[in-house]
């Protein structure tokens, strides 16, 4: 394509929102098959019966339909073709529906019908890797594409539920729609995110994209999470376009063990069934829980004895990282990172106020991250949090994640809900 650099072509691909739903990998693939067709003001580009060579996407001028319309309605603006939008066929089996003339001079970039399969990706994150070999966090992570600014989500069997929708599945499944919806040079640098009703885990959630902004280098979207015509969650994400700048970081990584010389939780968890220094009905109650585990592999730092009910700093440093090997897709990644976030940041919160007896609820109410650099959640990721403050009834979270470099991915914040659990009053009995 000696006209048009690959990344300009990628570009301009992420920009029609046909496209945009489209694995990464699939927009470069299209940027490499895609012709260049150039037509003159009034020239015929496809007419009506007619096969065509594929989809037409229009790079430059206007066209407009005709032919099988009233011929009062050729000028409305719907009729009228421009920049990014598109038309023709697919597969070679379909047949023009009307003509498509040229109003000025046009460049269209087609997609032949023999790459037509590009269009049908087995999910929105790859184009040939299917639900049954992907990593399960992926997986939980796929929406499907409804309308052009509407995708749907479930809650997977297997996936972590604690009696509701997770937090963490919202802000993941959210950002993932966001993402959908701009061009795939943009990645998400920033979000912000309420937490409003609990979610049903039995019931598909459908996420409605606004699009608020869309500019050369940032593009700003709002994303709505709606189950039985209630909003549940909400989240505004930034996005931008990757450019050099200045660069510095005054924060460094703390010195904690390298991952690979650190337990798993489940390893943890089969230490803890014979430890004797744990009370009995701890560990009789951790052997009859039903252990499902969970697609974020997780190593503590600092590995203790302590138990839900044992007083402890508001702090908590571990590893994680996805199980599985992830598709090459940024946005994934820091969709994952997002998803991995929530599973147990608040809690540090409820620290200090441990105590024997103590039964405590916490719900997240807001959740923000600011993403600084790029980098893979199926790699180690070390999370470091504290909980500065706690008052009326909200715990307040400040965290930061490194990847094994020492470098900063990403900053977050969190507040949530933390009150003790309302005991049952004992029924009054009958003096039948």
């Amino acid at each position: 394509m000696p006209e048009m650099d690959t990344e300009s072509v990628v570009e301009f691909l992420g920009c029609v929102p046909l496209l945009q739903r489209l694995p990464s990998s699939s927009l470069k693939k299209i940027a490499e098959v895609v012709t260049v067709k150039h037509h003159d003001c009034g020239e015929y580009v496809l007419r009506e019966g007619e096969t065509g060579d594929g989809i037409y996407f229009i790079w430059e001028g206007e066209a407009e339909v005709s032919g099988s319309v009233n011929a009062e309605e050729q000028t409305r603006p719907e009729f009228q073709l421009k920049k990014f939008d598109y038309f023709g066929h697919g597969t070679a089996a379909g047949d023009q529906q009307a003509d498509i003339i040229a109003l000025s001079k046009l460049t269209c970039l087609v997609l032949p019908h023999k790459y037509s399969s590009l269009l049908q990706p087995r999910s929105i994150w790859s184009i040939d890797q299917g639900f049954e070999t992907c990593a399960v966090v992926e997986h939980i992570l796929h929406l499907d594409p409804i309308e052009v600014n509407i995708f749907r989500g479930i809650t997977l069997p297997d996936a972590p539920k604690f009696g509701k929708v997770f937090g963490g599945q919202l802000v993941g499944q959210a950002m993932a729609a966001a993402s959908k919806t701009v061009d795939c040079l943009k990645l998400v640098h920033s979000i912000h995110a309420y937490f409003l009703l609990v979610g049903d885990v039995d019931m598909p959630i459908l996420y409605e994209v606004q699009r608020l902004r869309d500019g050369n280098s940032f593009a700003t979207r709002r994303v709505d999470a709606i189950q039985k015509g209630n909003l549940i969650f909400t989240l505004v994400a930034s996005f931008q376009k990757e450019e050099k700048g200045f660069e510095h970081q005054e924060i460094t990584i703390p010195s904690v063990p390298a991952p690979d010389k650190l337990l798993s939780m489940e390893e943890l968890r089969e230490r803890r069934l014979t430890d004797p220094r744990l009370p009995r009905s701890y560990r009789n109650k951790v052997a009859t829980a039903n252990f499902v585990p969970w697609p974020i592999e997780i190593r503590f730092c600092e590995p203790n004895t302590s138990t839900n009910q044992t007083k402890s700093p508001p702090s908590l440093r571990y590893w994680f990282r996805a199980r599985g090997n992830l598709s090459d897709d940024q946005a994934l990644h820091r969709c994952v990172a997002a998803y991995a976030s929530d599973l147990i940041f608040l809690t540090v919160s409820l620290n200090p106020h441990r105590g024997r007896g103590l039964k405590a609820t916490s719900i997240s109410l807001d959740h923000s991250m600011w993403f600084h650099r790029s980098f893979r959640a199926d790699d180690w990721i070390l999370f470091v949090m504290t909980s500065p403050t706690a008052y009326n009834a909200r715990g307040f979270c400040m965290g930061e994640m490194f990847n094994r470099k020492g470098e900063i991915v990403i900053t977050l914040t969190q507040e949530g809900l933390i009150r003790k659990a309302k005991t049952q009053s004992p029924g009054v009995a009958s003096k039948l």
